[in-house]
């Protein structure tokens, strides 16, 4: 697992841990922007990136994981050379398993503003619920997962304001995603269906049409080969492996 680490200059570097070897670390939560906007692996090797967009969304990452002291965090979109096959594969496979083992998951809503007058935390929740609810976020496949399998979710606006955690949420995330609220409060996904699994996931959409199923692998404790180009159809043959 590759992880990011934070320096004494609050900069970060990339280190890789192997299997026990990975100490605790924060993990980040959020929908991507254009491509060439997000910071990639390739960036961070070769000193480039900072320029992007996307890197609010690491320097959020590292002071948040900081303030809650925590060393090492990891953000999809540069602590994967997607330009390897078998290590995007290996990634996407293991992908549940990193967001469960992380110490806290940081949500970040890129379309949840704070931003207005308000004098306390009821006015200033007033402002931020009604875009939490039709946040992206809660439409994509991927962020699914995200949800799910991290025992402490936290929550951020755009400008990094703490809007709440999973925990205390329950019951609007519950009228957002249709999932139970036993279930975001931990229950084992081994004793809900397959059918209520599947219907968390129908109308959230995913960028390459094969991640439809990939981003379900961890939901299901499936793991298989990824073939992209293969197509959604075939893909799919997840539904035959739950």
């Amino acid at each position: 697992m590759r992880l990011l680490q934070l320096q004494s200059d609050d900069d970060f570097s990339l280190i890789e841990r192997i299997g026990n070897d990975i100490p605790p670390y924060a993990i980040l939560s959020h929908t991507w922007g254009a491509d060439e906007e997000e910071v990639t692996f390739k960036d961070l090797v070769e000193g480039t990136g900072k320029r992007k967009a996307g890197y609010r969304k690491l320097a959020f990452c590292g002071r948040q994981a900081k303030t809650d002291g925590l060393q090492y965090f990891w953000v999809d979109t540069c602590c994967i050379d997607k330009s390897s096959s078998a290590e995007l594969s290996e990634a996407i496979n293991s992908m549940f398993r990193w967001y469960y083992s992380a110490a806290k998951c940081y949500v970040y809503l890129s379309d949840v503003s704070t931003s207005g007058s308000a004098r306390d935390q009821k006015s200033l929740k007033k402002i931020w619920e009604p875009l939490f609810r039709r946040s992206k976020w809660f439409t994509r496949g991927w962020t699914l997962q995200e949800l799910l399998a991290p025992r402490v979710v936290e929550f951020f606006s755009a400008g990094g304001v703490k809007l709440g955690e999973k925990r205390g949420m329950t019951q609007m995330i519950r009228e957002i995603t249709g999932i139970d609220i036993c279930v975001l409060q931990g229950k084992s996904l081994h004793h809900i269906s397959v059918e209520d699994r599947m219907s968390w996931a129908e109308k959230r959409q995913t960028k390459r049409e094969e991640d439809a199923a990939y981003s379900l692998l961890g939901i299901f404790n499936v793991h298989m080969p990824l073939i992209y180009g293969e197509g959604k159809d075939k893909a799919w043959r997840i539904g035959s492996l739950c």
